[in-house]
């Protein structure tokens, strides 16, 4: 009765190892942890508004992650996953690079301003990573599934 109990504990921590091995599993973890580490950054600072574009982040690849390790996105294809996952990087990216610029750029004497500025940097150079990755497979994709050009109607 005990390993009852223990397996669905067990197939999702078995999942989760495994997920995180794969490439766009490391690179939501990843997201996931530089984010966080910018929230505390911008915590620790005295204008701490800077926040909200990393908690969004966070909880966004957090969402993703837990759908592609469970793999939902098979299961409910309602939404385009891919393409979803493609505008959340990329919005990201572009966010975190504004941002972190901003930072960078007006936080003089405050330390955790700039370190979390900094921190952003990477992790808009992470999303654009991840950006790019995504687009790879979608191009890969959409030349596997080419239409027919045959003439027939």
């Amino acid at each position: 009765m005990a390993e009852s109990e223990a397996t669905p504990f067990a197939n999702c921590l078995e999942k989760l190892k495994s997920y995180v091995r794969t490439r766009k599993g490391t690179i939501l973890a990843a997201e996931i942890l530089i984010s966080f580490i910018i929230i505390i950054c911008y915590a620790a600072s005295l204008y701490g508004g800077y926040s909200a574009v990393a908690i969004c982040e966070m909880v966004f690849a957090i969402i993703f992650f837990i759908i592609f390790m469970m793999e939902l996105d098979k299961q409910i294809q309602v939404v385009n996953w891919t393409w979803s996952d493609l505008f959340r990087a990329g919005i990201g990216a572009l966010l975190y690079l504004i941002t972190s610029l901003i930072c960078v750029i007006g936080g003089a004497g405050d330390g955790a301003r700039i370190a979390g500025g900094v921190f952003g940097l990477l992790a808009g150079i992470l999303f654009g990573y991840d950006t790019y990755t995504i687009f790879l497979d979608v191009k890969n994709n959409r030349q596997h599934t080419a239409a027919s050009t045959a003439d027939t109607v």
